[in-house]
């Protein structure tokens, strides 16, 4: 499969943390020809792509599919809606945007209030919080009632797009690249005899804690892990040293929460495949799925592969789908060493 399409496609499915049900309809399609796929209470679904031998390594793959967004919290008597952030909203990015609720019946179009410079004062020119900007859905109260209801989620409406030099935009990068490249994994992967046991899972609710990477893991319980995300790729009004470079190849995470020696041999490997790497190191915990993973049961050696991204948490993220793809090779060749 070609993966600036996948990406592309990817980008476009609805899956706000709590409510993944069109994005995990689409990659439940594409991940039956791997195995039979099961969904967990929580939403996520997985399936085991081979069966792990008696005593033997069984790894399990995790990315998760949903994606930051806005929840109706209220409905005003004229009609504008109150919501709240689901995950880390970045308020720049919310004022004035057109967005669309996902209702029961069907999608309602909305924008985001903004007050016209001209009437600002004082105050005023700061971000509002995203607790204080209304939704305008172009109706009154009783309308709106019957149009929305409250729990409803809601995304900015963005077009995903491919730029110059091949380059890939869109919301919910974060982190359905990720999911892109577990399946363009598989796809390496057909055919090829592995040493270990290995499931796959794209799970829900990380941007809301990772409880959809924690039940899922428990369900499986495998003996090794990988979590797949993406990280802060560079730009020139961003620290160098806490960033990654687009094109620069998937980042290996090293942090006292991942397992050490499965980080070194991911740069082991990568340095023998001639894969572009490159190493991000954290000092704690990752904000990840690899934190829940890892502390699942009496403890599964967690490793963490991240891809880099620019403008996390908006609806613009920007990435290579090259990244994806050598990403997809380390773990395929990873996968084959496994015991």
């Amino acid at each position: 499969m070609n993966t600036t399409q996948l990406l592309l496609e990817l980008s476009a499915l609805t899956g706000v943390s709590g409510r993944e049900g069109p994005a995990a309809q689409r990659l439940k399609e594409l991940l039956t020809p791997y195995g039979e796929v099961k969904t967990s209470p929580l939403g996520s679904i997985y399936a085991t792509v081979r069966e792990p031998k008696e005593g033997g390594a069984h790894v399990l793959l995790a990315a998760h599919m949903d994606e930051i967004g806005l929840v109706v919290t209220y409905i005003e008597e004229n009609g504008f809606l109150r919501v709240a952030p689901v995950g880390g909203v970045d308020r720049r990015v919310i004022t004035a945007s057109p967005v669309t609720i996902h209702t029961e019946n069907g999608p309602v179009k909305g924008v985001v209030t903004s007050i016209p410079p001209h009437l600002q004062k004082g105050d005023e020119t700061d971000l509002p919080r995203v607790e204080d900007v209304f939704v305008d859905i172009g109706c009154d109260g009783a309308e709106a009632a019957r149009r929305v209801c409250l729990g409803d989620r809601a995304t900015i409406d963005a077009q995903p797009r491919e730029l110059l030099g091949g380059l890939v935009s869109g919301k919910a990068l974060d982190n359905r690249a990720s999911c892109a490249c577990v399946l363009k994994a598989l796809e390496l992967l057909q055919g090829e005899p592995l040493p270990c046991g290995l499931t796959v899972a794209f799970t829900t609710q990380e941007e809301t804690g990772g409880v959809g990477a924690k039940t899922v893991a428990h369900l499986v319980n495998p003996t090794h892990a990988v979590a797949l995300d993406v990280s802060f790729g560079h730009t020139p009004d961003a620290p160098r040293h806490k960033c990654g470079v687009l094109e620069g190849g998937p980042m290996i995470g090293i942090a006292p929460i991942l397992d050490y020696r499965l980080s070194r041999k991911l740069e082991e490997i990568a340095k023998g495949e001639n894969i572009p790497f490159q190493l991000e190191v954290m000092n704690g915990s990752t904000g990840t799925d690899a934190d829940s993973i890892a502390g699942t049961g009496r403890g599964i050696q967690t490793a963490l592969i991240s891809i880099p991204e620019r403008y996390m948490h908006s609806p613009i993220e920007v990435l290579s789908p090259r990244d994806v793809d050598h990403t997809a090779q380390l773990l395929a060749a990873f996968l084959k060493e496994v015991r």
